[in-house]
């Protein structure tokens, strides 16, 4: 008897699971049939812990992805660096060292560490990292210096923002380049004012931080209607030493914040610590023309910064979806694998990698590490492919801790301009899981009703 209860159970359970699977499967046919959708791509992949496809419409269509794209740099990094591989950052100076004063220059060495001076952790921070590389100075006996700090950014090649990148974005906190020496994420705060009418020209109250090396900033953007948010964007032109300020924030605003990309982060760091060293201003050190870059004879390395572990960077990069952090786990990939620490170098080494897993590189054209440049293209059974890797690895509950929980679903998700993405895992209240990947590109209106339509349509699962 108990086994024909059992058995019975397990029949309704299978012809529930049946039943929510084809109420989902005709709910997606509504879905795609709307207006909105009538010019645009979608790809949808759903599949179960057995490798069943309860979805798959359009699986192998290469679309933009946006920063979905981060599931395939974040686990490509924890197998080829480990959980808890950790960036170094060396102080070394040249000259000598007489009677407590430095005849000489200090160097601040770059590996690329995307948290150094960062907020999210109290052992990055910037007034942590200034004291501490100030107290690494001085127990090595140094009390002064008669020359300045440099940055040393030669690990790395030259370039920074990845081919790909639209003008609009490369000037905003989100589209900031990685570097070998990066500083507060590389990112500026820009405080502004606004006017009582809409039209209004605005004002820059000031900076975070106060000073910022290299920033030169004409003003376009205007007042706009109160609660139309932030429509700001920060250009940097070809041929101009200033960065103009476009687009709108609302009216009456006496300290409204918007970010931007730091013109100069490993210069910024430099002259911030030397500022602290001479007890003088950082524009004080700036005014001073200090040669950016400069060949060192053979400093005297004397101290080393680690970075928060791999899982702790991991964590914020797809919680918080930081690109820089993308672009540079990329190129430490590729120094560490090519010897060169280039964008191009670090999608060849990801690509190689995920193609060793069976993973076709032509269903993974990718140009940067972060999913910004709207020319990537990914296909959603790669994306499920790379989740159903992650899980059976050792690393995966650091993985799955660093998902967003979004509509109650864990899983990351993926917006620029037309596109709008989500991948991740869904479990129902039956106790079925499921790992899915849904795409929409070139969709006609606006992106926050696309999301509720994909959510609402998602929820079936659950």
């Amino acid at each position: 008897m108990k086994t024909l209860l059992f058995v019975t159970a397990i029949l309704f359970s299978f012809h529930l699971f049946a039943q929510n699977e084809k109420a989902f499967n005709l709910a997606y046919k509504k879905f795609a049939a709307e207006k909105i959708f009538k010019h645009a791509s979608i790809s949808l992949l759903v599949i179960d812990n057995s490798g069943k496809k309860i979805t798959a419409i359009h699986p192998e269509m290469g679309l933009a992805p946006a920063s979905c794209q981060k599931v395939i740099t974040a686990s490509a990094a924890f197998e080829l660096l480990g959980h808890d591989y950790k960036y170094a950052t060396s102080l070394a100076y040249t000259g000598t060292i007489i009677n407590g004063t430095l005849n000489g220059d200090i160097i601040i060495k770059g590996s690329g560490d995307p948290t150094l001076g960062s907020w999210r952790y109290s052992s990055a921070g910037e007034d942590a990292v200034i004291k501490e590389f100030s107290d690494a100075i001085s127990r090595e006996g140094i009390h002064e210096i008669t020359g300045h700090v440099y940055a040393d950014e030669s690990l790395w090649n030259g370039e920074t923002t990845p081919g790909g990148w639209i003008w609009e974005d490369i000037g905003n906190y989100y589209g900031a380049g990685a570097r070998a020496l990066n500083w507060r994420e590389n990112q500026y705060d820009l405080h502004l004012h606004s006017g009582k009418n809409i039209g209004d020209s605005l004002s820059i109250t000031g900076t975070t931080p106060s000073f910022v090396d290299g920033l030169k900033l004409s003003m376009e953007a205007t007042s706009a209607a109160k609660g139309t948010g932030d429509n700001s964007y920060i250009f940097i032109p070809q041929f101009s030493e200033y960065s103009t300020l476009r687009g709108t924030i609302p009216v009456d605003e006496d300290s409204f914040t918007i970010s931007g990309a730091m013109p100069r982060p490993g210069r910024q760091l430099a002259e911030t610590l030397e500022a602290s060293l001479k007890n003088i201003p950082v524009e004080d050190i700036s005014a001073q023309e200090v040669t950016a870059h400069k060949t060192f004879d053979l400093p005297h390395t004397f101290y080393t910064h680690y970075s928060p572990t791999l899982d702790s960077m991991v964590y914020w990069f797809l919680k918080r979806s930081i690109n820089l952090y993308g672009e540079a786990l990329l190129k430490t990939l590729a120094y560490k694998y090519s010897g060169t620490g280039s964008t191009d170098s670090g999608v060849a080494v990801i690509q190689r990698f995920w193609n060793n897993k069976g993973i076709d590189s032509y269903a993974m054209n990718i140009i940067d590490g972060s999913g910004l440049s709207p020319a990537n293209r990914i296909t959603t059974t790669v994306l499920t492919s790379v989740l159903q890797f992650a899980k059976k690895q050792s690393w995966f509950p650091s993985f799955y801790d660093a998902l967003p929980v979004i509509d109650g679903i864990k899983m990351k998700s993926g917006s620029i301009s037309g596109v709008v993405s989500y991948t991740g895992f869904i479990k129902s209240r039956s106790g079925r899981e499921y790992t899915f990947a849904f795409i929409v590109n070139n969709f006609d209106g606006d992106s926050d009703n696309v999301r509720k339509k994909m959510w609402a349509l998602l929820d079936l699962l659950k």
